[in-house]
Order: C-alpha cells, then sequence, then structure tokens
C-alpha cells in the first residue's frame, strides 16, 4: 500500500510528490504518456505578484525565494496598460497591491512609451511591476521530479485512474489497463480533470470547471526588443510578452471547455491578434504557432487546498487557475503541512479549504 497517491503529474502533482516522498511511501499517476502534457507545458511563464488576486498574492510572493534560489527566474517586468477611463480603477488596483508589499508604480504617458514605442493613443496610463519575472517552467518541473525520484517515489505513466473504492481506512485505485493499487490518502491533482476524478471516487465535486485559454507566437517585422516587459490589458483582454526574438500573444480568452487536449480556436486567435494591433503599432511578419491550455478554477476562483469534508482520505489540491506554476513552491508547502499535519506555515490554509465550497 502507499501511503500517498496522487492523480496528476503536472506541476501540481510533481511538487507535491518531491515533498512528500522523503517522509512516506508516494504514488503518481499520469493519464498520458509523460508528465506535464496539459497546462504545466503550455505555460506563458511568468511570476507576477498581482497575478491571480490579493488572496492569490502572499502564495506567490512566498514562492519566490525557492524559484529564485534554483536559478529559475529571468527579469522582465510587468506593465499594466489602461485608457482614461479606467485611471481611477487601476490606481485601486496599485494602492491594493502597494499595500500588500508589492511595487508598483504608477505610470503617465510618456513613461509607458519610454517603454512600449509606438504605442497607440487610447492608452494613457499604466501601472509598472518591477518585479515580474519570467519561469523557467520546464526546469522547474524537472526539478520537482527528480526531487520526487530521489525520495523514492513511483510515477506510473498511461495510468487513468477509472475507479477508486474506500477500503477500510484507504482507497483501492484501478487503473483503465486493469493495473490496481491502494492507498492510504488520494490527493487530487488533476488539474481540468479534478472534479471528474472525484466522481470516479464518489467524492462529491466542487465545481471546478476548465476554461480554453489561447496563445500566438509572432513574428514581427522588425525584431521584438529583448527587455520589453511582460505587458497586460487592465480590462484583462490582452497580454503580450518576449520570447526568443518573438511574441507571445494571447486574447485572456476563458471559454468553457470539457477536460481535454485543448486546441486553439482560429476566432480567438484572430481575436487576439485584433486587440494586439489596437495596442501598438508594430507589424506581424507572420503567424508562427498557436496552441491552447486548460485553466481550472473553482467557483470563487480561489485554488482548494485540503481534506474533503465528507471523505476525509480525499485531498483536493485543484482549482489552480492560471497561477498554478508562479505558485508551486509555496502551495506546495502549504500542502505539505495539512498531509503530515506538521505546523507553521506563514500562509493561513483558511481561504483555500475545500468546505467552504460544501
Amino acid at each position: 500500500m502507499y501511503d500517498f497517491v496522487i492523480i496528476g503529474a503536472g506541476i501540481a502533482g510533481t511538487s507535491l510528490a518531491a515533498g512528500l516522498a522523503p517522509h512516506a511511501k508516494v504514488l503518481v499517476l499520469e493519464a498520458e504518456d509523460r508528465a506535464g502534457y496539459h497546462s504545466t507545458g503550455r505555460s506563458a511563464a511568468f511570476w507576477t505578484e498581482s497575478y491571480g488576486g490579493p488572496l492569490v498574492q502572499p502564495l506567490t510572493t512566498a514562492s519566490f525565494a525557492f524559484l529564485e534560489e534554483h536559478d529559475l527566474l529571468t527579469d522582465r517586468g510587468g506593465l499594466t496598460l489602461a485608457r482614461a477611463e479606467e485611471a481611477a480603477g487601476l490606481a485601486e488596483f496599485a494602492r491594493t497591491f502597494e499595500a500588500l508589499g508589492v511595487r508598483v508604480d504608477e505610470l503617465d504617458r510618456a513613461a509607458i512609451e519610454a517603454r512600449l514605442p509606438g504605442l497607440k493613443p487610447a492608452w494613457t496610463c499604466g501601472a509598472y511591476e518591477p518585479d515580474c519575472r519570467d519561469i523557467d517552467v520546464a526546469r522547474l518541473h524537472q526539478l520537482y521530479l527528480a526531487q520526487a525520484a530521489r525520495g523514492g517515489a513511483d510515477v506510473w505513466l498511461r495510468a487513468e485512474l477509472v475507479r477508486a473504492d474506500r477500503q477500510g481506512e484507504g482507497w483501492k485505485l484501478t487503473m483503465a489497463d486493469g493495473r490496481t493499487t491502494t492507498a492510504s490518502v488520494l490527493i487530487n491533482a488533476a488539474g481540468a480533470w479534478a472534479d471528474r476524478v472525484a466522481q470516479r471516487c464518489d467524492v462529491q465535486p466542487l465545481g471546478i470547471a476548465p476554461y480554453r485559454r489561447t496563445v500566438a507566437q509572432l513574428r514581427m517585422a522588425t525584431p521584438v526588443p529583448a527587455d520589453l516587459p511582460l505587458v497586460m490589458a487592465f480590462d484583462g483582454s490582452f497580454y503580450f510578452k518576449p520570447e526568443s526574438g518573438n511574441l507571445w500573444l494571447s486574447p485572456h480568452d476563458e471559454v468553457p471547455s470539457p477536460p481535454c487536449d485543448a486546441a486553439p480556436d482560429e476566432i480567438d486567435v484572430a481575436t487576439a491578434i485584433d486587440r494586439f494591433e489596437q495596442v501598438i503599432d508594430w507589424p506581424i511578419a507572420a503567424l508562427e504557432h498557436k496552441w491552447a491550455g486548460l485553466r481550472s478554477f473553482a467557483p470563487d476562483r480561489l485554488p482548494v487546498y485540503g481534506f474533503d469534508p465528507a471523505a476525509p482520505r480525499f485531498f483536493w489540491f485543484a482549482g489552480q487557475g492560471g497561477f498554478g506554476i508562479q505558485t508551486a513552491p509555496a502551495t506546495a508547502d502549504l500542502a505539505l503541512r495539512l498531509l503530515l499535519d506538521q505546523p507553521g506555515g506563514t500562509i493561513d490554509p483558511a481561504p483555500y479549504g475545500p468546505e467552504r465550497l460544501r
């Protein structure tokens, strides 16, 4: 019997496996033929303290030390753009995060143009986060996989969970290929499939819903400046950032989707390009690549960490939206303390408990 079986080998599942493996017998089950195939492998790869809102910010901020220690961050800067009618809201945004200890500088039109030449006239004000960084997501994921392996964790690929039955003080798990195993505690880190996994375990779902997010890689007529910040719209209608001389662009879409191998829709790519052309006067030479991933949210858009109140040996580690990677070190530490019943920690787990959704 395993002490902990984790469903999902994305950043959520592997970060937990890395932390648990030195203390317990751990198995990670992954339905695909490689770990990190879905959302983890399709991330836009940035660390921004304001992303996800004030209740996610402590998790992002607390993750910084680990990411920096392992040399996983690169300076980027984050610029949020707003129109004149959004100036009051942008100022409130800046005050909110400054009060939480996040560095946010309000910029006028001239200061924005210094960072973003060619800006269209409608964009009159901005907020700049100098501490925004790029994250090397692939290296972070491989780091967690390596730590889990050194700790003795097992990983089964092509191991889709089809049924879990409560058995005494634990679970009997059955995979699609007929393999079975047992666990004392079952951890649901299945991302977009989190509610489906719960149903297969006869646990009431929480309403964690997947949404499709589209990204297009553009080659510009002139090279993209390497020091261009991550550029976001205050109204949430786009973001773009440089990547290896090209530009990664998203319409920041959230299209309801079943859990699946997400693919981009042509209309969403066209929407992204149209919005970009309303922001800046940079000619596009070619659309080089496009992809989509799924972001999963609980109804209140906060992540879910903790034991299910009606199934005490079923642990939720899901609903991490688009901020699961930038918060991974802190959320793994928080969950580890709950799973091992360890006191301490700097972040109160109460806002993220599944009981709030029952």
